[in-house]
């Protein structure tokens, strides 16, 4: 299986409205879905959408690892999972402001609000209903690959642009702030 090529940001197929995926279960479904899960791991990422690989079809690959599942105690650790023509929506009105990064758009991150809890439901390549709640990080990823499909990039929904950047400045701007930190601490 190849490693797909992710399109990045200013690449007009990201912007674009998807279209449904009309036979789940057609062959080059199956091994669009297959590369897809090896690009998203080899890349590594969390979540891979349609759109990402030049295929603007409404489907996306997602995983929570448990790493990641560990760190909130609502949550669990996701195998490598797709979502066919999905749909989500919220549950309830608490947004949560958390970061976020993207394939498409590398080196670079930016606190995002996200429904902390949704609802989910989508096919797999059997035509399986794959449905669920989820809850903060898990609930993020979704939602992220799911803007994806309706041609949204994190940057359209960031609030506050201080809480964007390069991921390298970023980092040496909160290890000054840490050191700073410590250094009034201890005075």
């Amino acid at each position: 299986m190849p490693i797909l090529k992710i399109a990045r940001m200013g690449n007009p197929v990201l912007l674009r409205q998807c279209d449904p995926v009309p036979d789940p279960g057609a062959p080059e479904i199956r091994r669009l879905v297959a590369d897809m899960m090896e690009t998203m791991e080899d890349a590594p990422g969390v979540g891979l959408a349609g759109p990402q690989v030049y295929v603007p079809l409404r489907l996306f690959v997602f995983r929570v690892p448990a790493e990641r599942a560990t760190a909130d105690p609502t949550s669990t650790a996701v195998a490598n999972t797709v979502l066919i023509n999905p749909e989500i929506e919220p549950i309830g009105e608490e947004v949560g402001f958390n970061w976020e990064g993207c394939l498409s758009i590398p080196d670079m991150r930016a606190v995002v609000p996200r429904a902390m809890r949704i609802r989910y439901r989508g096919v797999d390549c059997d035509g399986n209903v794959i449905e669920g709640e989820a809850t903060r990080f898990h609930a993020r990823v979704i939602q992220h690959e799911f803007d994806h499909l309706n041609g949204i990039l994190y940057p359209m929904r960031v609030t506050d642009f201080r809480l964007f950047g390069f991921n390298q400045e970023l980092d040496r701007a909160a290890a000054a702030q840490r050191e700073q930190q410590a250094e009034a601490g201890g005075q």
